[in-house]
């Protein structure tokens, strides 16, 4: 089936997405984000997100039609994330994809949230290559992914932090040098004025008995929480943050590219929030340059979740033929991603 135009609806965290995407173009997309109702918390409310999407996803559906310049009859496909995420914003979002697939007579696909990621870059850079690996660097997840078939194969999990997401560190790191809430934004504005060197933290997991793909990032949340308390008065905020975000830029990059050596693929793709992150994505460039590695990399605007990573991940597994989700799928708040396509 081809020129399916799909629906795509995310409303994993804070964020709710639509996107509309036909035959790997995004045709138009909307977002509504509740992050300002979660500053003064320090971080999400889960009961405050799923009302902000209650109230924001119809709206937001209208807005994403008309960017596209289309009708609800237009529409030929749903797909919605089915996790993993918050229960409660979750459950709004499935809601709202059964609904619209329901009255409007059309197949409904409950997908990951993270094959959306990395599904993402396709409406940048086109199809992805028949082997690569996948850095996933956001609030809940680093991982490291060997990938072929997005939709047709099942995703090999190479490595996936064993604590504390690296996006997770960076809103703890922000807390910790009185930063605004969301984290990743404020520690890079911070960290274009500071010194990169001015503290060597430990780069986690990159001793010679630690595995060489491993990702942990609460010790190095615990060492900038130690050198807060006892600061060196010739270090400043800036400084911390830029010695912080450094480190972080220095692991995941280091270890994607040998991940991508020991695989033998010769393509990276960087998804997820954090990779929004100007000094990741310049260090991974320089280093996949160096490596030979050609990095793909979605705008910053489809790093972040949204709706048209959900609608490229319909849209693959609707011309892939993927038999669509029944009317019983449902949130499921921890799932691993195995299949770009949960069952339901």
């Amino acid at each position: 089936m081809t020129g399916t135009v799909v629906l795509g609806i995310e409303s994993s965290c804070d964020e709710t997405g639509v996107g509309l995407v036909r035959d790997g173009e995004l045709l138009g997309d909307a977002l509504a984000s509740s992050i300002d109702e979660h500053v003064r918390f320090g971080g999400v409310v889960p009961e405050i997100a799923a009302r902000a999407h209650v109230q924001a996803m119809v709206p937001t559906l209208r807005s994403a039609l008309d960017s596209a310049g289309l009708a609800w009859h237009d529409v030929g496909a749903v797909a919605v994330t089915a996790g993993p995420g918050l229960a409660t914003a979750l459950h709004v979002g499935v809601a709202a994809g059964k609904a619209a697939a329901l009255a409007l007579g059309v197949p409904l696909y409950g997908v990951h949230h993270l094959a959306g990621h990395a599904a993402a870059d396709t409406l940048v850079h086109g199809p992805l290559p028949e082997k690569s690996v996948a850095l996933i660097v956001s609030g809940g997840h680093t991982s490291l992914l060997a990938i072929g078939d997005l939709v047709r194969a099942p995703i090999r999990h190479l490595s996936d932090t064993l604590d504390d997401a690296a996006g997770e560190a960076f809103d703890k790191v922000a807390r910790l040098l009185q930063l605004p809430y969301p984290g990743g934004p404020s520690i890079d504005r911070a960290a274009a004025d500071g010194d990169p060197d001015a503290i060597r933290f430990t780069r986690p997991l990159t001793g010679q008995r630690d595995p060489a793909l491993g990702f942990s990032f609460s010790g190095l949340k615990s060492a900038v929480a130690r050198y807060v308390q006892s600061p060196d008065p010739g270090i400043s905020t800036a400084d911390v943050a830029a010695s912080f975000q450094e480190c972080v830029a220095d692991t995941v990059t280091r270890k994607a590219v040998l991940a991508c050596q020991m695989e033998q693929v010769e393509t990276l793709v960087m998804v997820g929030g954090v990779a929004a992150n100007s000094r990741i994505r310049a260090l991974a460039e320089e280093r996949c340059s160096a490596a030979g590695i050609e990095l793909r990399v979605p705008p910053p605007r489809l790093c972040t979740d949204n709706g048209a990573m959900i609608a490229a991940i319909g849209d693959l597994l609707v011309r892939a033929g993927a038999t669509p989700s029944t009317l019983d799928l449902g949130a499921r708040s921890g799932v691993p991603l195995e299949l770009a396509q949960l069952a339901g």
